[in-house]
This record gives structure tokens, C-alpha cells and sequence, in this order.
């Protein structure tokens, strides 16, 4: 785990050990919480899966329904929540259930427990993705890494060989292309990817028909009452990577194949990745352009009643993968506590 994983960590178990959380959930102005999620799967990660940060269990899931209930927090919808930042009063507080990008472990692992509940939730679509075209690329170089022994990295026409036997190198190698392929404008980026795909003979299009749930799939959602459709750009680019033009063409035409699909407009938008560097003030005003109720971001904190100003720029709490510890649940609910630790960790 890295030194900043094994911070936070240390931060949650203080502040479960101090019952702060009970304590801001009672005393913050805090209405309620935006839970980000994405895979759900029974299995536990391998020893080398930096993207186990996006996975939780079926049971962990489960605890998570049960307990913010158990804390006197209602599970509502995004319009729900909505309405309720703008009552006079706090009311009950509340949670938002949300899971960004289609994963089938979400109809194999996650809805049977949604049912059993009867727990409302928004489902965000990457429209390329549920064509079977996309490209999940941070998944993508974990695959290949995990399977060799050594990668050749190419840059700048040179091309370096780097040796990925054990977790520590692997888990090295993993960070340091991440984030050479997220600092790249999405057309370099998506060179360098099939160039790095293509030489271990990775087939990104089998991959994502493997993982994403296909229109076929995604109906069983489309007509579930507790299920809302939200929009996810078609190809998951990070928005402002893009030029203005394009960046709402990904936005408005995910709208226009999700209604063709489902004869659905969704009003509710998830911005791919969605913290400071994949979505902005620029992004925030397309979305109230194109006509969104809410967007949300991957910023974290709690929801307040100020938030009806910026229903485009709405910030979530990422149920982490790397944090199932039941008692940590009380800590997520605490949107005040997010809220403060964002400002100290942005």
C-alpha cells in the first residue's frame, strides 16, 4: 500500500477510534453523501491490482445498505436528494448510491443485493463501452504488467525495458505509465496505448466486451424502478484534455445514444475520472448548458444546501476497495468529515 493509501488509512482509524463521525454527522450542516462505485466482485484481488481501489465485495456492499440505515440516513435518488438541499430544514440525512461505467459485475453482484433492499441507484453509461468499442485502458496496462516479466516503455522514439518480476516493480511500473498516460492529451494517450497493447497482443475490444454490461444487458436497468440512468460521455475521455467543441460532443451525443437505446434523456452526468484534472469550471458550464439536473465529480465531501448553485460540480465519497473495514462505513457517511479532509488534502 502507498505511503498516501497507508495515511488515509491511519486517518480512518483515528477518527473511528475519536467517534468524531457520530458527532459530525450530527452537528455538520452536511444533508448527505454521494457514494462513487464502481466494480463489485466476490473474489479477492491478486497481490499486484492497483485498480482494487475501484472494487468492493458483495458482502462489503451489503454492510454498507444496512449500516448508514442503521445510522438513521435514508438511500434516495439523485432527484431525491435534490429536493431535499432544498428544504429550509436538514431533515434526515441521506445517501446516494452511484456506479460509474457499466461493469457486468454490476448485474451479477450488485443488483441482487440493490433488490434485496430495495435501495435506489444511479448508473452511469460510457456509451462506447456498452458498444463493445471502449477502451479501459487503466485496466488494460494492470493486465499486461501482471503477466510479464519485464514491459518496454517507449518514449520519445527511445524505448526502455523495465523489469516487472516482482510486486514492487510491477506496482512501479504500473504508477509511473498511469500517469504518463494521464498527463498525455487524449489522442497521444490512445497512441501510446495501442502501441503498448499491441505489442503484448492485447485485444482492448475483447476486453471491454468482457467487462461492460452491452444495451442488451443494460434494458434489465433501463426498466428498473430503482435503477436511473445516467450519462458518461461516449468514449470515457478525460473532458478537459479536450478541446471545447468535442468535449460536448462527448457529452451531448452519450444523451442522444442513451435515449435512442432506452427512449431515456438522462439528466444526470458523471464526469470520466472527475477530479481537478478531467473536469473544471468549463466542464461545469457544459453540463448546465446541455441541460444536466446534476453532474458529479470525484472530489470529495459531503453535500450541503450550497450545492443547489452548483448542482454541475456536486462532490462524492469513493467507497475504496482498499478500505472494507466495517467500521470505516461510519467514517464514509460523515460527509462533513470529507469535506474537511478534501480541503486539507487539496
Amino acid at each position: 500500500m502507498s505511503l498516501k493509501y497507508t495515511a488515509i488509512r491511519a486517518a480512518f482509524e483515528a477518527l473511528w477510534l475519536s467517534r468524531l463521525p457520530a458527532l459530525s454527522r450530527a452537528l455538520s450542516a452536511s444533508r448527505g453523501v454521494i457514494f462513487t462505485l464502481h466494480r463489485v466482485l466476490p473474489a479477492e484481488p491478486e497481490d499486484f491490482s492497483p485498480n482494487a481501489i475501484l472494487q468492493i465485495t458483495p458482502d462489503f456492499l451489503d454492510y454498507v445498505i444496512e449500516r448508514v440505515r442503521e445510522l438513521g440516513m435514508d438511500i434516495v435518488t439523485l432527484d431525491e436528494a435534490i429536493e431535499r438541499l432544498g428544504a429550509r430544514a436538514k431533515g434526515r440525512p441521506f445517501v446516494v448510491l452511484t456506479f460509474d461505467d457499466a461493469y457486468r459485475d454490476n448485474r451479477l453482484y450488485a443488483l441482487p443485493i440493490l433488490h434485496k433492499h430495495e435501495a435506489p441507484f444511479t448508473l452511469y453509461v460510457p456509451t462506447a463501452f456498452a458498444d463493445g468499442i471502449g477502451e479501459i485502458w487503466w485496466q488494460a496496462i494492470e493486465d499486461i504488467i501482471a503477466r510479464q516479466d519485464a514491459v518496454a516503455f517507449s518514449e520519445n522514439g527511445e524505448v526502455e525495458y523495465v523489469d516487472t518480476r516482482t510486486v514492487a516493480q510491477k506496482s512501479e511500473a504500473f504508477t509511473r505509465l498511469y500517469w504518463h498516460l494521464r498527463k498525455l492529451p487524449e489522442p497521444q494517450r490512445r497512441a501510446v496505448l495501442a502501441e503498448f497493447t499491441a505489442n503484448y497482443g492485447y485485444d482492448l475490444g475483447q476486453q471491454c466486451r468482457t467487462l461492460i454490461m452491452d444495451w442488451q444487458e443494460l434494458r434489465l436497468f433501463a426498466g428498473d424502478p430503482l435503477c436511473t440512468i445516467g450519462a458518461h460521455t461516449v468514449n470515457h475521455y478525460e473532458l478537459a484534455k479536450l478541446p471545447a467543441d468535442e468535449a460536448r460532443h462527448e457529452m451531448a451525443q452519450s444523451v442522444d445514444v442513451i435515449q435512442a437505446q432506452f427512449g431515456i434523456r438522462p439528466s444526470h452526468f458523471s464526469y470520466p475520472l472527475g477530479g481537478p484534472l478531467s473536469c473544471g469550471p468549463r466542464e461545469f458550464a457544459l453540463a448546465r448548458e446541455l441541460g444536466f439536473r446534476s453532474a458529479v465529480t470525484t472530489r470529495p465531501g459531503g453535500l450541503y444546501s450550497h450545492h443547489l448553485e452548483t448542482l454541475t460540480a456536486l462532490p462524492r465519497v469513493s467507497l475504496n476497495g482498499l478500505f472494507q473495514s466495517r467500521r470505516y462505513v461510519d467514517v464514509f457517511a460523515s460527509g462533513g468529515l470529507f469535506t474537511a479532509m478534501g480541503k486539507v488534502m487539496g
